[in-house]
């Protein structure tokens, strides 16, 4: 069986999509959209990131996150608390670090339920394969100016 680039990429947008989805409805009982509980996820491998860290690590603009950290905030699952000269750094509060964790369960059993098909073997093999794809981050390590 032969995959066209384009046929690999679809597929793996749709699945991206259908995690989404259905993490979002397993979030929603404690009250969070995957976004936000990929937030606390990010906070707590990152403590005292900034807006403009956790905007890149949640694939937002800065400014739509800093709605979403205002948010958060107002409902006590962040704290903001000054960093050097005018930085903000975002804090996980005792609600936000309680929710990731029940919230982790939640997205674990989305994705296991998911990849169910999958031998761990086949589980292996398609990380192995997604991390050779993704290689590194090209605007990380480019000096591109132009044509």
């Amino acid at each position: 069986m032969s995959h066209r680039p384009a046929d690999v990429g679809l597929a793996v947008k749709r699945l991206q999509h259908r995690h989404h989805r259905a993490a979002n409805r397993a979030l929603a009982p404690l009250g969070l959209s995957l976004v936000q509980w990929d937030t606390l996820r990010h906070l707590a491998l990152n403590p005292d990131a900034s807006l403009h860290d956790l905007a890149v690590l949640t694939f937002q603009t800065d400014q739509s996150f800093g709605s979403l950290a205002t948010r958060m905030a107002a409902n006590g699952l962040i704290e903001r608390v000054p960093g050097p000269g005018r930085a903000v750094k975002h804090r996980l509060t005792e609600k936000g670090a309680r929710l990731r964790a029940e919230g982790q369960a939640a997205v674990d059993a989305v994705l296991q339920t998911s990849l169910r098909h999958l031998s761990i073997a086949q589980l292996d093999q398609l990380g192995d394969l997604l991390d050779l794809a993704l290689g590194p981050d090209p605007a990380a390590t480019s000096d591109h100016r132009g044509p």
